[in-house]
Protein backbone atom coordinates (compact mmCIF):
# COMPACT_ATOMS: atom_id res chain seq x y z
CA UNK A 1 0.00 0.00 0.00
CA UNK A 2 1.83 3.23 -1.15
CA UNK A 3 2.08 5.60 2.38
CA UNK A 4 -0.57 8.96 1.87
CA UNK A 5 2.35 11.93 1.77
CA UNK A 6 0.22 14.89 1.09
CA UNK A 7 -2.05 15.67 4.67
CA UNK A 8 -3.65 19.15 3.74
CA UNK A 9 -5.72 17.68 1.14
CA UNK A 10 -9.98 17.03 1.06
CA UNK A 11 -11.94 14.77 -0.87
CA UNK A 12 -14.59 15.97 -3.03
CA UNK A 13 -17.76 14.86 -3.57
CA UNK A 14 -19.28 15.54 -6.83
CA UNK A 15 -23.01 16.68 -8.04
CA UNK A 16 -22.85 13.66 -11.07
CA UNK A 17 -22.49 10.51 -9.34
CA UNK A 18 -21.50 7.39 -11.28
CA UNK A 19 -24.83 5.73 -11.13
CA UNK A 20 -26.32 9.36 -13.06
CA UNK A 21 -23.45 8.28 -15.52
CA UNK A 22 -24.65 4.80 -15.96
CA UNK A 23 -27.65 6.05 -16.34
CA UNK A 24 -26.65 8.22 -19.22
CA UNK A 25 -24.67 5.41 -20.51
CA UNK A 26 -27.12 3.04 -20.88
CA UNK A 27 -25.01 0.20 -19.07
CA UNK A 28 -23.02 -0.58 -15.99
CA UNK A 29 -19.57 -0.12 -15.13
CA UNK A 30 -17.37 -2.65 -14.80
CA UNK A 31 -13.09 -3.47 -14.55
CA UNK A 32 -12.14 -6.33 -16.63
CA UNK A 33 -9.01 -7.16 -15.18
CA UNK A 34 -7.18 -9.64 -17.69
CA UNK A 35 -4.52 -11.09 -16.00
CA UNK A 36 -1.91 -14.36 -17.43
CA UNK A 37 1.67 -14.45 -18.87
CA UNK A 38 2.85 -12.82 -21.20
CA UNK A 39 1.49 -13.53 -24.74
CA UNK A 40 -1.30 -15.49 -23.09
CA UNK A 41 -3.12 -13.10 -25.16
CA UNK A 42 -4.34 -11.06 -22.66
CA UNK A 43 -4.33 -7.73 -24.77
CA UNK A 44 -5.66 -9.66 -28.05
CA UNK A 45 -8.40 -10.75 -25.65
CA UNK A 46 -9.29 -7.21 -24.48
CA UNK A 47 -8.91 -5.57 -27.75
CA UNK A 48 -11.36 -8.15 -29.02
CA UNK A 49 -13.99 -7.85 -26.70
CA UNK A 50 -13.58 -3.90 -26.16
CA UNK A 51 -14.49 -3.86 -30.39
CA UNK A 52 -17.62 -5.98 -29.49
CA UNK A 53 -18.37 -4.18 -26.73
CA UNK A 54 -18.32 -0.99 -28.67
CA UNK A 55 -20.17 -1.92 -31.73
CA UNK A 56 -22.99 -2.64 -29.30
CA UNK A 57 -22.93 0.52 -28.28
CA UNK A 58 -20.93 0.15 -24.44
CA UNK A 59 -18.78 2.88 -23.92
CA UNK A 60 -15.47 1.31 -22.85
CA UNK A 61 -11.57 2.11 -22.59
CA UNK A 62 -8.64 -0.19 -22.63
CA UNK A 63 -5.50 0.21 -20.33
CA UNK A 64 -2.57 -2.30 -21.69
CA UNK A 65 0.30 -3.21 -20.09
CA UNK A 66 2.63 -1.87 -22.60
CA UNK A 67 0.61 1.68 -23.46
CA UNK A 68 1.20 2.51 -20.08
CA UNK A 69 4.34 1.56 -19.40
CA UNK A 70 5.55 4.46 -22.15
CA UNK A 71 3.64 7.25 -20.48
CA UNK A 72 2.10 7.16 -16.63
CA UNK A 73 4.37 4.38 -15.66
CA UNK A 74 7.53 4.73 -18.11
CA UNK A 75 9.23 5.43 -14.70
CA UNK A 76 8.94 2.11 -13.46
CA UNK A 77 11.18 -1.32 -14.32
CA UNK A 78 10.50 -4.91 -13.68
CA UNK A 79 11.58 -5.59 -10.17
CA UNK A 80 9.00 -6.83 -7.43
CA UNK A 81 8.43 -3.12 -5.92
CA UNK A 82 7.98 -1.66 -9.29
CA UNK A 83 5.44 -4.29 -10.22
CA UNK A 84 3.74 -3.79 -7.26
CA UNK A 85 3.51 -0.31 -7.59
CA UNK A 86 2.45 -0.40 -11.47
CA UNK A 87 -0.26 -2.40 -10.43
CA UNK A 88 -1.73 -0.16 -7.58
CA UNK A 89 -1.72 3.19 -10.38
CA UNK A 90 -3.14 1.15 -12.73
CA UNK A 91 -5.99 0.03 -9.82
CA UNK A 92 -6.52 3.89 -9.32
CA UNK A 93 -6.83 5.04 -12.88
CA UNK A 94 -9.59 2.15 -13.33
CA UNK A 95 -11.19 3.17 -10.34
CA UNK A 96 -11.48 6.74 -11.98
CA UNK A 97 -12.65 4.99 -15.08
CA UNK A 98 -15.19 3.09 -13.13
CA UNK A 99 -16.13 6.30 -11.90
CA UNK A 100 -16.75 7.59 -15.05
CA UNK A 101 -19.87 4.95 -15.89
CA UNK A 102 -17.44 3.39 -18.49
CA UNK A 103 -16.17 -0.46 -18.88
CA UNK A 104 -12.27 -0.32 -18.61
CA UNK A 105 -10.54 -3.48 -19.80
CA UNK A 106 -6.79 -3.95 -18.53
CA UNK A 107 -4.27 -6.01 -19.75
CA UNK A 108 -1.26 -6.37 -17.20
CA UNK A 109 0.64 -9.72 -16.47
CA UNK A 110 -0.12 -8.62 -12.27
CA UNK A 111 1.82 -11.65 -11.41
CA UNK A 112 0.97 -10.90 -7.94
CA UNK A 113 -1.81 -11.83 -6.10
CA UNK A 114 -1.74 -9.19 -2.99
CA UNK A 115 -1.11 -6.96 -5.78
CA UNK A 116 -4.71 -7.84 -7.74
CA UNK A 117 -6.34 -8.04 -4.24
CA UNK A 118 -5.20 -5.06 -3.53
CA UNK A 119 -7.13 -3.48 -6.45
CA UNK A 120 -10.59 -5.52 -6.01
CA UNK A 121 -10.63 -3.51 -2.51
CA UNK A 122 -10.76 -0.65 -4.49
CA UNK A 123 -14.36 -1.42 -5.61
CA UNK A 124 -17.78 -2.35 -4.89
CA UNK A 125 -19.11 -5.80 -5.36
CA UNK A 126 -19.84 -6.79 -8.92
CA UNK A 127 -16.95 -4.08 -9.95
CA UNK A 128 -13.87 -6.30 -10.30
CA UNK A 129 -13.79 -9.00 -12.88
CA UNK A 130 -10.90 -10.95 -12.46
CA UNK A 131 -10.67 -13.14 -15.91
CA UNK A 132 -7.32 -15.51 -15.93
CA UNK A 133 -6.07 -15.65 -19.34
CA UNK A 134 -4.83 -19.36 -18.70
CA UNK A 135 -2.11 -20.66 -21.51
CA UNK A 136 0.39 -22.58 -19.84
CA UNK A 137 4.13 -21.79 -19.99
CA UNK A 138 4.72 -24.01 -23.27
CA UNK A 139 2.29 -22.20 -25.08
CA UNK A 140 3.44 -19.15 -24.59
CA UNK A 141 6.92 -19.85 -25.39
CA UNK A 142 6.05 -21.29 -28.48
CA UNK A 143 4.12 -18.40 -29.40
CA UNK A 144 6.94 -15.58 -28.40
CA UNK A 145 5.77 -13.12 -30.30
CA UNK A 146 8.03 -10.51 -29.02
CA UNK A 147 11.07 -12.83 -28.72
CA UNK A 148 10.91 -12.26 -25.01
CA UNK A 149 10.54 -15.69 -23.91
CA UNK A 150 14.22 -16.54 -26.08
CA UNK A 151 15.87 -13.68 -24.41
CA UNK A 152 15.01 -14.25 -20.96
CA UNK A 153 16.26 -17.71 -21.38
CA UNK A 154 19.67 -16.40 -22.91
CA UNK A 155 20.05 -14.17 -19.85
CA UNK A 156 19.52 -10.93 -21.58
CA UNK A 157 16.17 -10.52 -19.88
CA UNK A 158 15.71 -10.43 -16.08
CA UNK A 159 13.22 -10.81 -13.71
CA UNK A 160 10.73 -12.27 -16.25
CA UNK A 161 7.54 -13.63 -15.32
CA UNK A 162 7.40 -17.56 -15.70
CA UNK A 163 11.10 -17.22 -15.99
CA UNK A 164 13.41 -16.08 -13.20
CA UNK A 165 10.09 -14.19 -11.96
CA UNK A 166 6.87 -16.01 -10.17
CA UNK A 167 3.36 -15.66 -11.80
CA UNK A 168 0.50 -16.53 -9.03
CA UNK A 169 -2.49 -17.65 -10.90
CA UNK A 170 -6.05 -16.59 -9.53
CA UNK A 171 -7.28 -19.18 -7.21
CA UNK A 172 -11.30 -17.83 -7.55
CA UNK A 173 -11.28 -15.69 -10.83
CA UNK A 174 -14.58 -14.78 -11.98
CA UNK A 175 -13.85 -16.04 -15.24
CA UNK A 176 -10.84 -18.35 -16.40
CA UNK A 177 -10.68 -18.21 -20.69
CA UNK A 178 -8.73 -21.62 -22.21
CA UNK A 179 -6.31 -19.67 -24.08
CA UNK A 180 -4.18 -23.12 -25.06
CA UNK A 181 -6.55 -24.42 -27.24
CA UNK A 182 -9.46 -21.62 -28.41
CA UNK A 183 -9.56 -19.21 -30.71
CA UNK A 184 -9.70 -15.46 -30.14
CA UNK A 185 -12.83 -14.80 -30.81
CA UNK A 186 -14.33 -17.65 -28.96
CA UNK A 187 -12.62 -16.13 -25.93
CA UNK A 188 -14.23 -12.84 -26.38
CA UNK A 189 -17.36 -14.24 -26.66
CA UNK A 190 -17.08 -16.23 -23.59
CA UNK A 191 -16.58 -12.53 -21.93
CA UNK A 192 -19.49 -10.76 -23.47
CA UNK A 193 -21.47 -14.12 -22.59
CA UNK A 194 -20.33 -13.24 -19.06
CA UNK A 195 -21.19 -9.56 -18.83
CA UNK A 196 -24.57 -10.13 -20.48
CA UNK A 197 -25.20 -13.07 -17.82
CA UNK A 198 -24.04 -10.17 -15.10
CA UNK A 199 -26.48 -7.95 -16.49
CA UNK A 200 -23.75 -5.68 -16.82
CA UNK A 201 -24.22 -4.57 -20.72
CA UNK A 202 -28.08 -2.43 -19.63
CA UNK A 203 -28.41 0.04 -16.74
Amino acid sequence: MAEQKATNITWHDHRVSSADRQTLNGHKVAVLWFTGLSAAGKSTVANTVDHKLHARGIHTYILDGDNIRMGLNKNLGFNDADRTENIRRIGEVAKLFSDAGLIALTAFISPFKADRDQVRSLFKNGEFHEIYVNASLETCEKRDPKGLYKKARAGEMKNFTGIDSPYEAPENPELVLDANTRSIDELADDVIAYLASKGLLSA
